[in-house]
């Protein structure tokens, strides 16, 4: 099959490498995409290689390989799993990967220089939720005490207050309290950050400009980096007490019989932007059609990921459990891919949006999913000074490309592989989400005023606030 697309895409027409040469040169002087669904040209480059995480929300990427849909776009692609969150970073930014699966927060905090100085941008949102916070079984047992209970069953969500007297008594006892998070500028480090924070517990500042980038001044919980697939034998031996993971490793301490997921991220930030797919900006202006099609391809994962609610995902949880992609135990991938999360052993609930791939326009780069992220770093002090909101928005406009990604779409739509009911309408679409009310705490966002956003929290930096 390979070989015989090769050399149908070598029997290009002259018309179409015109094309592709007058949109390439055109791509490499503007940041601006000036190709569009009409006139889309071959790929600039075929080979290519993509990193990934070994987490349940890298599945566009794994669906688009083995359904064929990078094929369909003349790409070849091979997937490798990363070691960590760092290294997949670099290996994008030194050209090792063309792309890679990110934190949502990655291409954010390079472009502002946060850690890693580079300029990397996101023209696909992988996924919707997908995340949950754990805690150790003594911490759990200590916890259920401070939760009211129904039909013998802990009412949901549990809110951070029910670990306030927990963390304080470990305070008391002279004993830090330790949790996991997977990187400084990932959701999870923001969310768990939120939910402590909503319960009245502080999870500390960062410092950057100081030198300081442990994220633990004043801190009441003391939250350290600890890499997806380590966090349950961290948690088993004692050196954290807790984390914030995507799956399947929350599932997996319910399964091994070491610790209790309290919450998930769905219930912390209903539909919240989980993932992302991120190219450097160079890479992307080197390779427009390539760009392109590639978020084509992913697109038409997402969808099938999540088509006929959800019929294809025993599937997927087939596919994901293979060695090179998650390689955890079906039984534990399935447990929160196929429409249910386990809490305590036994208590499993049906949370049909646990992971969302195309559902409520899942995939699309909204700039106020951006902001969100961007005024998380500003509330924890990564970022160290006070913004305008003008800034937020530029900044959210350098990194995240609903531009290119409305290519694709529209090029998907005019192929027949999609309908436009599907997508945004993208005549209309401004990249901000209407403001978002349905998080643990009450408090509104809405992404056009960030720092009103900010002004609203009790523990956090705001306004001219400094460290």
């Amino acid at each position: 099959m390979k070989l015989h697309k090769r050399l149908s895409n070598n029997l290009l027409s002259v018309g179409s490498k015109v094309s592709t040469l007058l949109i390439s040169c055109t791509a490499a002087l503007s940041l601006s995409v000036s190709v569009n669904a009409e006139e889309l040209g071959w790929p600039e480059k075929e080979e290519l290689k993509f990193g990934f995480i070994k987490l349940t929300d890298m599945a566009p990427l794994a669906v688009a390989y083995e359904k064929g849909y990078f094929e369909d776009e003349g790409l070849y692609v091979t997937l490798e799993a990363q070691a960590n969150w760092k290294v997949l970073l670099d290996r994008v930014i030194d050209g090792q990967l063309d792309g890679a699966h990110m934190l949502a927060g990655q291409p954010l905090g390079a472009t502002i220089g946060f850690g890693t100085q580079a300029h990397i941008i996101t023209a696909f949102s992988m996924d919707l939720n997908g995340n949950g916070i754990t805690v150790s079984n003594d911490v759990w047992a200590e916890m259920k005490k401070n939760i009211p209970h129904e039909n013998g069953k802990p009412v949901h969500p549990i809110k951070a207050d029910a670990l306030k007297p927990v963390v304080e008594k470990y305070q008391s006892e002279g004993k830090p309290f330790n949790m996991g998070m997977v990187f400084p500028v990932s959701t999870h480090n923001y969310e768990l950050r939120y939910w402590l924070a909503a319960g009245g517990i502080h999870p500390g500042y960062y410092a950057p400009h100081k030198g300081d980038t442990s994220g633990q001044i004043d801190a009441d919980a003391l939250l350290s980096v600890t890499p997806p697939p380590q966090m349950p034998a961290t948690m088993e031996a004692g050196t954290i007490y807790g984390y914030c993971v995507g799956e399947p490793w929350n599932q997996q301490a319910v399964f091994k019989g070491i610790g209790v997921p309290v919450i998930t991220d769905y219930q912390i930030w209903k539909n919240n932007p989980e993932k992302v797919f991120g190219v450097s900006s160079d890479w992307a202006k080197k390779n427009p059609n390539t760009h392109i099609r590639v978020v084509k391809a992913m697109i038409r994962a997402a969808m099938w990921l999540d088509e006929n609610n959800n019929a294809n995902r025993p599937e997927a949880v087939k596919i994901l459990a293979k060695s090179q992609y998650v390689g955890a135990n079906e039984e534990v991938i399935a447990n929160s891919m196929t429409g249910t999360f386990e809490f305590e052993k036994g208590d499993k609930r049906e949370i049909p949006d646990f992971n969302v791939f195309f559902r409520h326009n899942a995939t699309y780069p909204y700039y106020s999913d951006a902001i969100w992220y961007l005024t998380q770093m500003r509330r924890w002090g990564q970022i160290a000074d006070n913004k305008s909101d003008d800034w937020y928005m530029e900044t959210a406009k350098r990194v995240y490309r609903p531009d290119i990604y409305s290519i694709a779409a529209k090029a998907l739509i005019k192929e027949g592989k999609a309908k436009a009911a599907d997508f945004p309408d993208f005549g209309t679409e401004t990249g901000f989400k209407a403001p978002q009310t349905e998080f643990i705490d009450n408090i509104t966002f809405d992404g056009s005023k960030p720092n009103a956003y900010l002004e609203q929290f009790a523990i956090g930096l705001k306004g001219d606030d400094k460290i």
